[in-house]
């Protein structure tokens, strides 16, 4: 489990790259200590998503009712799959008074949310915790409310990965899933070096890539990705849904230009047999970081993704309880 996203729990999967390993950073990539942590995939995604997830924390604020009633209704919140921390501090900042345990399984990104936890005085309301399996997910207690970005597809079974969720909150308590939604657009469909419509044949070698890196999950079950229906199928009341939108237009600054280039180099490293030779070929330039046709220079390379959250409520104490 994370992200990102989450993209903690961080949103999307940016340029496509499919199934990233977002609990050891993007593609893989572990922490060390001594590089510098603004060029680490986890984090250079946590900046650029910054500002939806404050905007969703808000948004499920208002789903508790008036402020006053919202900020007494949540006192613990869970973030799984929380990365380097950037929802766990948004959902720390809409909810004053609500401690955050931040969930994941690499212990290299919860230190980071640690220190982005203390950068912010968060640290005496941010903790975090270890975990690996969905059965751990309830290992904290109650709680009120539950993020996660980007994690039950990674899981095999995502309908058990949310009973697991589900059972984790107390009556009354909503669970808040961050799955999907559109596919990041960064290039226009004809960018001069190879052949047009490039973005939508990465998407496709993308999904070729989820699809048969699923099957290959422990307990791998099938399933409608019905996100609403899901949930209600885990025993919860679906409470509504929205989409979000990540812009950053062009020209870009440097620091969403060296995300894009990131993103690309793994997409490239994840997915570049799937492609043919042209195309192969193309991102390769588009990774030159010297020429002005690279991603790193390109006067119209933008930034354009759309996240979808889906929340559901526990409306009655489950059947074990």
């Amino acid at each position: 489990m994370t992200p990102t996203h989450g993209t903690g729990g961080l949103t999307g999967d940016a340029l496509g790259a499919a199934d990233k390993a977002e609990h050891e950073g993007e593609h893989g990539v572990e922490y060390d200590e001594a590089e510098d942590r603004a060029e680490h995939p986890a984090e250079q995604e946590a900046e650029l998503h910054a500002g939806f997830l404050a905007e969703a924390a808000r948004w499920l604020h208002g789903l508790f009712g008036p402020a006053d009633r919202a900020t007494a209704a949540v006192r613990r919140i869970l973030d799984v799959g929380s990365g380097p921390g950037v929802a766990s501090r948004a959902l720390a900042d809409a909810f004053p008074k609500a401690g955050v345990l931040a969930v994941d399984r690499s212990a290299a990104l919860l230190a980071r949310a640690e220190a982005r936890a203390a950068e912010h005085g968060l640290a005496d309301r941010i903790t975090t915790q270890r975990a690996e399996r969905p059965e751990e997910f309830a290992r904290s207690g109650p709680v009120d409310l539950i993020w996660t970005g980007n994690v039950c597809r990674h899981l095999g079974d995502q309908q058990a990965a949310l009973r697991s969720l589900a059972s984790a909150l107390r009556p009354g308590g909503l669970l808040a899933v961050a799955e999907r939604g559109l596919p990041p657009r960064f290039l226009p469909r004809d960018i001069g070096i190879g052949r047009p419509g490039l973005q939508a044949r990465l998407d496709a070698a993308v999904e070729e890539q989820v699809t048969a890196r699923r099957s290959r999950l422990p307990g791998a079950t099938s399933v409608v990705e019905d996100w609403p229906c899901l949930l209600a199928s885990a025993g919860l009341v679906p409470a509504g849904t929205r989409t979000f939108l990540i812009e950053f237009p062009a020209p870009l600054d440097v620091p969403v230009r060296r995300h894009l280039h990131t993103r690309l180099h793994g997409l490239l490293a994840d997915v570049g047999e799937r492609l043919d030779l042209v195309d192969r070929l193309t991102v390769e330039q588009l990774l030159d970081g010297d020429a002005c046709t690279g991603v790193l220079w390109r006067p119209d390379a933008f930034y354009l993704t759309a996240v979808t959250v889906h929340t559901a409520r526990l409306c009655r104490p489950h059947a074990s309880a």
